[in-house]
């Protein structure tokens, strides 16, 4: 279902997950979509055929978003493409668990580079280009986690919860200018790594959330859609969980 105004569409961490079927959504809205990688070149040139093939316009670009000069770079590279960028969805992100105690230094500052310190980054870039066109939507992905804690991701968490704070500063700093800030918290979403749950920690999961299911990827991008729609104009710095009654 094409949208009555197409716009242009940064996601970040778009090759694969959440943020393939984020990406996939904007397409089948008709928005023109930046695919983002910083190594799985494959997947993302992929997914890009496939949005052409389904008459859409896509392409894909590289950057190490955990470099504040890439994250730049990147930004003015989908502006140059695409001549203008109205709408980023920050959700690049990586993990790299372990207990505090044992946490090496590294752990912590790559994902909070990544998780983090990018959305700040790309978000201080597509600002002038927002401001300009005085329009701009601006959504991140965090995390239930961020809400909640959760033991042995001290450096994932802390990145989500302060995704969380960022969103209502910019939401804040921006909303006169017509631009909009919000965030999407999934909860627990049907991916690799719950398709190797053993029926024992399924159903432990499963009894957490009122929904008894597993939410979808495309329940976090029809949310995320939403909110960087004209539906949702008058909304700004909210997080909304997608995760099925779980942090209620």
């Amino acid at each position: 279902m094409a949208e009555l105004n197409s716009k242009r569409v940064l996601v970040t961490g778009s090759s694969r997950g959440l943020g393939k079927a984020i990406a996939a959504e904007f397409a089948r809205r008709g928005h023109t979509v930046a695919v983002h990688y910083v190594r799985s070149a494959e997947p993302a040139e992929a997914l890009v055929a496939d949005i052409q093939q389904a008459g859409g316009t896509a392409q894909a670009f590289q950057a190490d978003v955990a470099d504040p000069k890439a994250c730049d770079a990147l930004v003015k590279n989908v502006q140059k493409a695409f001549d203008g960028l109205d709408i980023v969805v920050n959700n690049a992100g990586i993990t790299k668990d372990g207990l505090t105690l044992r946490m090496k230094v590294g752990a912590w500052q790559d994902v909070i580079n990544t998780n983090l310190s990018s959305a700040f980054f790309i978000s201080k870039a597509a600002l002038r280009p927002m401001m300009s066109a005085k329009w701009g939507r601006i959504v991140n992905i965090a995390s239930v986690v961020g809400l909640t804690g959760n033991p042995g991701q001290a450096n994932y968490v802390a990145a989500k919860a302060g995704l969380i704070g960022l969103t209502k500063t910019l939401a804040k700093e921006y909303a006169t200018k017509n631009i909009t800030v919000n965030a999407v918290a999934p909860g627990f979403i049907v991916s690799d790594m719950t398709d190797t749950l053993d029926d024992t920690l399924r159903e432990n999961y499963l009894s957490q959330i009122p929904m008894n299911r597993f939410g979808a990827a495309e329940d976090v991008a029809n949310a995320v859609a939403f909110l960087a729609s004209d539906a949702a104009a008058y909304i700004t710095g909210q997080t909304l969980t997608v995760d099925g009654g779980l942090v209620m």
